[in-house]
């Protein structure tokens, strides 16, 4: 194992995911915290199970050809995501397009160890009881986040990533993927038969399944394709990595299905949690973490044996946002490794020291700093998310889509992607996704807006 760690080979040439393995790698990095709380409300808001048809259609048309490529320039490129497109076969130009997508995940990473910090707090919160001693949960948030533990935990999460990254592909992502996703999967499958069987439940079942294509509009289907296209986590160098450490014997397209049915039902399956809860409780679906660390411990303290089930809840959190670490991690670390051949432990512990260093001013962003909670009408911490998710990632993905669509012959050819039904995903990457990403970043810019 050591001499694996300190490893200075370009990725991918002696640490390689199983088949089973990469599959839930590549699942764990999509099952974030957004389809948890984002996705139900943009469900609601746009016409429940009609929206929910149309994010399958992106899915399938947008998401799954993207997600495909990567995976091939990856493979056949063989280094990390700043360098696979140019080993890939594509202009050197496209060397330094990609390292944006080295830079977004580990921007990312600054500010999401934080939330997954604030989601290992809330779960040890819970399970002791601790939680539910004071009603007043808006300001127990408060409280929290304008403190220093959160900190702390933010310390606690890096650590934990770091730690599995540093045990390598195999060691560390693999094993504790295998172990987290079965465990995610059982927590899902508990708290959806707790949820649909809470009193008055039956109302958010219908709110979110039952189809209203009066909302449908081309802000929803611009809202649909880009929830497909992140929540596969495209777009940000982690599908690019990890396609570098998948075999050359690994079958990319039956890959690509499970992956995207894997976001596919997580994000039902949250929606089948978050929605009858919040009606058999009277509140309000709204988006962000208001929903997920204010109004749902109110639902929890509220229901019986409501710490157990609301532990759950935060742990089911935890896992979803440190499979999601781990994968952010892995871009700058591969990144590293190949660029200036660090080992593998030493590359883990400068990137995570840096993410721990740059993610303090967010977490000091919601009441310590006063310099740093109201910079043009937004803290630190949101601006970093603005900028990453709303400008960077769809940059990201505009990149990935041009490049599959014209540079990538030596990528498709060495994943075997000849004929048949790619000629028609070939042809959606090369006509129609780059204008429908570059239309999301317009919108989620807000320099295109609907009435």
């Amino acid at each position: 194992m050591k001499s694996q760690l300190n490893n200075p080979a370009s990725p991918g040439k002696s640490d390689r995911f199983s088949s089973a393995g990469f599959i839930l790698a590549a699942i764990g990095s999509s099952v974030g915290l957004g389809n948890m709380w984002k996705f139900p409300y943009i469900t609601g808001e746009h016409g429940g199970a009609a929206f929910f048809l149309l994010f399958i259609i992106c899915l399938i048309v947008i998401g799954l050809p993207v997600l495909l490529a990567e995976l091939a320039i990856g493979r056949a490129g063989r280094g990390s995501a700043a360098t696979s497109f140019v080993k890939a076969g594509g202009p050197k130009v496209f060397g330094h397009l990609g390292l944006l997508q080295v830079i977004a995940p580990f921007l990312i990473l600054t500010f999401y160890v934080i939330v997954a910090g604030w989601t290992l707090h809330y779960a040890v919160m819970s399970f002791s009881g601790n939680l539910y001693n004071n009603t007043d949960f808006g300001g127990q948030f408060t409280t929290f986040t304008q403190g220093y533990m959160p900190i702390v935990w933010q310390f606690a999460a890096i650590i934990i990533t770091g730690l599995v990254v540093a045990k390598g592909i195999s060691g560390g992502i693999e094993k504790f993927n295998k172990v987290l996703i079965p465990g995610l999967i059982i927590l899902l499958i508990v708290l959806m038969i707790r949820a649909v069987t809470l009193p008055g439940a039956g109302a958010g079942v219908s709110f979110f399944l039952n189809p209203d294509f009066s909302k449908l509009s081309p802000e929803a289907a611009l809202v649909a394709l880009g929830h497909a296209f992140f929540s596969l986590s495209l777009g940000m160098g982690i599908l690019l990595t990890y396609g570098a450490y998948v075999d050359k014997r690994q079958s990319l397209g039956p890959a690509t299905l499970a992956i995207g049915a894997g976001d596919l039902i997580y994000a039902f399956i949250a929606g089948l949690i978050i929605f009858p809860t919040t009606a058999s409780f009277g509140i309000e679906p709204d988006a962000g973490p208001s929903l997920v660390f204010i109004a749902l411990p109110a639902a929890f303290s509220a229901m019986p044996l409501g710490a157990f089930f609301g532990g759950l809840f935060f742990i089911l959190l935890a896992i979803a946002a440190l499979t999601s670490s781990v994968s952010l991690l892995e871009v700058p670390t591969s990144y590293v490794m190949d660029r200036w051949h660090w080992g593998r432990t030493k590359s883990v512990v400068v990137i995570s020291a840096l993410v721990m260093l740059i993610g303090l001013p967010s977490a000091l962003s919601f009441g310590i700093v006063p310099g740093l909670t109201d910079i043009g009408g937004k803290n630190f911490f949101d601006w970093l998310d603005f900028i990453t998710s709303n400008i960077l990632l769809p940059v990201g993905g505009l990149i990935t889509t041009i490049f599959a669509g014209y540079f990538w012959k030596k990528a498709a050819d060495a994943a075997g992607l000849k004929a048949g039904w790619f000629r028609v995903w070939l042809f959606m990457l090369r006509y129609i996704a780059p204008v429908l990403v570059f239309l999301v970043l317009l919108h989620t810019t807000g320099l295109i807006k609907f009435d």
